[in-house]
């Protein structure tokens, strides 16, 4: 891929940067013929702090050379592609002249140990069973994603296992309920990412453990998404609640406990409201979906009354259900704790299993 773009001679010599968004998979990366540097798969962000003498006056170039491994190659949309000089931001969006350079067969599918059932665990984790632990931090889930309904067995029992090897107790299991990921879809539906938190959010009836609701700081074209340290905030509140026995400590977003039928309203009651619920940024609710008898759902209309929330649809005279922030990505799904915790996501019913994988 080859770019050029005009630099004002005022620009020259002054601290450059060149962020290339995310690449699909293996990159090295020229500026004016000269290497600037390389990342060797596809998720970390491409940030190559440029020597000060290589920007010149006039026109520049600059050419990354794309090594993929299959699908489709080149530039993830909607990251950051921009040139940084000085004070002054270029963007690099839009067209790019890129040519073949060579293409080979596929390469045949390889069986790697960590798939295996005990691959990780033999070499990774029994070999540190015989150490004090405090406690474990977990985020994954995402290669889960496909078999929710599996992952409802596997993921607490693998917390149990770790206890019994570790024989030191219930020690705290702390872990991160899966991300927003993937385009947001117009109209309520099926979601298999939502069906795997529903699978972490059950884990929770093991006692000392924690989640921390990371549905606000995902990307829909990063299953690896940047914003990490939120995740380690909420992390450290389930630590201090959990593994350091404070008390007074607000550590977790609202979870649903119990809903109430009234007429065509849905009366919907919280764990974990803090000092209040809200909705963040102010405005209507969002994400919230009801359904009657025919199990069909469609959005609703929500609001906060008394720190429950009550949910309806002129769509439905008889509610059965409720879903809130049921989707692969729930973009703009806003109830919160005033102590600025996300609700997980969550739904009232056990209607038909999810679907089959939806992880491109």
């Amino acid at each position: 891929f080859r770019k050029e773009i005009e630099i004002p001679a005022t620009l020259v010599n002054k601290p450059a940067q060149l962020w290339l968004g995310s690449i699909v998979d293996r990159d090295s990366v020229y500026v004016n013929s000269t290497f600037v540097g390389a990342t060797g798969y596809q998720y970390p962000p491409r940030i190559y702090t440029l020597p000060t003498n290589i920007v010149k006056p006039g026109k520049n170039v600059i050419v990354a050379r794309v090594i993929n491994g299959g699908g489709n190659g080149g530039f993830v949309k909607d990251k950051l592609y921009e040139l940084i000089v000085g004070d002054q931001k270029m963007d690099l969006t839009g067209a790019w002249q890129y040519k073949l350079g060579a293409t080979s067969p596929p390469i045949s599918g390889t069986t790697f140990f960590q798939y295996q059932p005990g691959g990780l665990y033999n070499a990774l984790t029994a070999p540190l069973t015989s150490y004090t632990i405090k406690g474990v931090i977990w985020y994954q889930g995402e290669s889960n994603a496909g078999r929710p309904q599996e992952y409802q067995q596997l993921f607490p029992a693998v917390i149990t296992d770790w206890r019994q090897h570790w024989q030191q107790g219930n020690f705290p299991f702390l872990f991160v309920q899966l991300a927003n990921f993937m385009e947001p879809k117009k109209e309520p539906g099926q979601s298999t990412w939502a069906a795997t938190r529903e699978a972490q959010l059950k884990t929770l009836a093991l006692p000392n453990t924690a989640m921390a609701v990371i549905t606000d700081v995902g990307e829909w074209n990063d299953i690896h998404p940047l914003n990490k340290q939120d995740v380690g905030k909420r992390l450290a509140l389930a630590a201090q609640k959990v593994a350091y026995g404070d008390k007074k400590v607000v550590y977790s977003g609202p979870i649903y406990e119990s809903m109430k039928v009234d007429g065509n309203k849905v009366t919907l009651s919280f764990a974990h409201v803090g000092s209040g619920l809200t909705a963040k940024g102010g405005g209507k609710l969002k994400y919230f979906a009801v359904a009657g008898a025919d199990k069909k759902f469609v959005w609703a209309k929500a609001k906060i009354e008394k720190n429950k929330v009550v949910v309806w649809s002129d769509q439905v005279a008889r509610p059965m259900a409720v879903r809130y922030a049921w989707a692969d990505n729930p973009e703009g799904a806003n109830l919160y704790n005033r102590e600025g915790l996300p609700a997980s996501p969550f739904r009232t019913d056990n209607y038909t299993p999810a679907p089959k994988s939806t992880t491109p």
